[in-house]
């Protein structure tokens, strides 16, 4: 059984896509995924969140939402100011655990970077991350200024003693400039860890089956396969 936290270098990454790649990936080969996203912001009660989205796109996934928070900050504000209970690392990992008793593979994706805070005391998704003793896959950005994004994430995830299997590009251009190209080379000395795979600009807006096509190609198959 293997547990996959999912983190970006910032925002808008393309974490999601990303995480459904991953889980379409592993489904055609076999396995067997749930996907858990621990804190979902920035989305009202009867609309879909990131989970139904990668359920859409991936197909046959077990999916859990531990909170859900009206606006669109970080989890421990967003908590705060809707006066509901934050989600901690401990309760993420009990329902990571729980998930793993009957999948094959479970994703746990953050919400926005890898030090966003939880909650009021400042746990972060890498002390989660630590606690289930769980590697942390890095989703980047394509161009200019993603190298040091990505190295500053990769400083934190060793400083907390994390595992980093790799970095997935979240979105590459089909019309790449010269910064993402040199890039193609550059971030794996930023992260420190291998470059695992390019989600295509747009991917999201595919129709699911041309997504779950396109997502062994566009991944190393050591994601699927962890």
């Amino acid at each position: 059984m293997a547990v996959l936290f999912v983190t970006g270098t910032g925002t808008e990454v393309g974490k999601t896509v990303t995480t459904a790649a991953i889980a379409a990936a592993a489904l055609a080969r076999g396995r067997s995924v749930a996907v858990l996203k621990p804190a979902q912001t920035g989305v009202a009660a009867h609309e879909p969140g990131d989970v139904a989205e990668v359920e859409r796109l991936a197909g046959a996934v077990t999916t859990a939402e531990l909170a859900r928070y009206p606006e669109p900050l970080a989890p421990a504000t967003a908590a705060r100011r809707a006066g509901m209970p934050p989600m901690g690392p401990q309760e993420i990992v009990e329902a990571a655990a729980e998930l793993t008793a009957s999948h094959d593979l479970v994703l746990v994706e953050g919400a926005g970077g890898l030090l966003v805070r939880l909650d009021a005391d400042g746990h972060t998704l890498a002390d989660a991350a630590r606690l289930a003793d769980a590697p942390v896959l890095v989703v980047a950005r394509a161009g200019l200024g993603t190298l040091n994004d990505t190295a500053l994430t990769a400083l934190a995830l060793r400083t907390y003693g994390l595992s980093c299997p790799g970095v997935v590009i979240g979105s590459w251009p089909a019309a790449p400039d010269l910064a993402a190209r040199c890039n193609l080379a550059d971030l794996p000395d930023a992260a420190g860890a291998p470059l695992l795979g390019r989600i295509p600009e747009g991917a999201g807006a595919l129709p699911p089956g041309v997504f779950r096509a396109g997502a062994v190609r566009w991944l190393s198959a050591a994601l699927a396969l962890r």
